[in-house]
């Protein structure tokens, strides 16, 4: 299917209209999984013409968008990977979490970006960022194109790695997210030592819902569920 390939106008705009000089793109993979890490990407990509047919990783095939990710790593100017663990997802809630491994993305740079370009419509890095929010960046920014297809990459190598002890569950194939193979291992098994147990997938699992880790926040406020999946037998 045909696609606008991605630009550096919002580039041009944050070094117009803010003097920002180094702008890194930001993107994230993993926030409806139900089991392995959340992982955000921040890359840096400078103006050059970027690699041919770079896009949003999910409108890629696997073969693509893995030859695309080793082209990548050498055309950029510099990236870095942050996560967060399904531990840290549990005690954090997402939005959290999230700024965690973004947090922890842009510390590893090289040098530190003026502005940040996020994809998506909220901006859960927020201060001391100078940040400009794009929806479906991914697709329209360059710099967040090569964030997400690094991103995806990388981590679906990380939940394939996961997934070696834990067969039946079929990470290396659903990378966490709730896939038939997943749903019939979760229902038999339970959950592994790599699942978010403060899920509300776990409601649909009479036998395993003992396991359900309720989070409590310290200002009382009640725990997110933002981009849970449901179960759906």
């Amino acid at each position: 299917m045909p696609y606008e390939p991605p630009t550096h106008t919002v580039e041009r705009s944050l070094r117009a209209t803010t003097g920002a000089k180094v702008i890194a793109g930001v993107d994230e993979v993993g926030r409806g999984a139900w089991a392995g890490p959340v992982t955000v990407c921040a890359a840096i990509t400078g103006l050059r013409r970027p690699p041919e047919g770079l896009t949003d990783s999910k409108l890629l095939t696997i073969k693509r968008r893995e030859a695309l990710a080793e082209e990548l790593l050498k055309w950029v100017t510099s990236y870095a990977l942050g996560h967060a663990s399904p531990e840290e997802i549990d005690d954090l809630g997402m939005t959290a979490a999230l700024r965690l491994a973004a947090v922890r993305a842009l510390d590893a740079l090289p040098v530190r970006p003026d502005a940040v370009i996020l994809d998506g419509k909220h901006d859960y890095l927020g201060s001391p960022w100078r940040v400009r929010t794009v929806i479906k960046g991914d697709q329209s920014c360059v710099a967040v194109a090569a964030a997400s297809v690094i991103a995806k990459v990388r981590r679906d190598k990380m939940m394939a790695e996961l997934g070696v002890e834990h067969a039946d569950f079929g990470f290396a194939a659903n990378a966490g997210y709730p896939s038939p193979v997943h749903k019939a291992a979760l229902a038999e098994r339970g959950p592994t030592p790599h699942h978010r147990l403060s899920w509300a997938y776990l409601d649909a699992l009479p036998q395993w819902r003992h396991l359900k880790k309720a989070r409590t926040w310290a200002d009382g406020s009640v725990p997110e569920i933002e981009g849970q999946l449901g179960f759906d037998f």
